[in-house]
């Protein structure tokens, strides 16, 4: 008796191996691993054929330069927070101003010391 329980128990771990090792090729298999690989969605942009579907419109609009000022500028320039010029104060501007426009534009653009590229925004 004892000898049949282990020829059961051997042919028990036997048949859960080839078992596993087939169902684990199942996973394998190219058109398991594109199943799980596909995006969860797609991307439709406004003036593509969405399949019926409107497209999201774009997100917020224009903001008006008081409210651009206010979300990206007035943190540092209401303050002078690392050493940002303050709104309103022409001493601090003249020099900035002196070096011209560009310069001006180039600095709110692409970040100059402490300011990041336009602001953080």
């Amino acid at each position: 008796m004892k000898r049949s329980g282990m020829i059961a128990g051997a042919m028990g771990v036997l048949f859960g191996a080839i078992l596993s090792t087939s169902v684990q090729a199942a996973a394998m298999s190219k058109d398991a691993i594109a199943e799980r690989l596909k995006p969860v969605g797609d991307v439709c942009l406004q003036g593509q054929d969405c399949g019926g579907a409107a497209p999201a419109p774009a997100a917020g609009g224009a903001k008006s330069p008081a409210d651009l000022y206010a979300s990206a500028c007035a943190a540092c320039h209401n303050t002078g927070a690392a050493g940002a010029p303050k709104k309103g104060d022409a001493a601090a501007w003249a020099p900035r101003i002196k070096q011209g426009k560009d310069t001006l534009y180039n600095h709110a653009m692409n970040g100059f010391n402490a300011m990041p590229a336009r602001g953080g925004n």
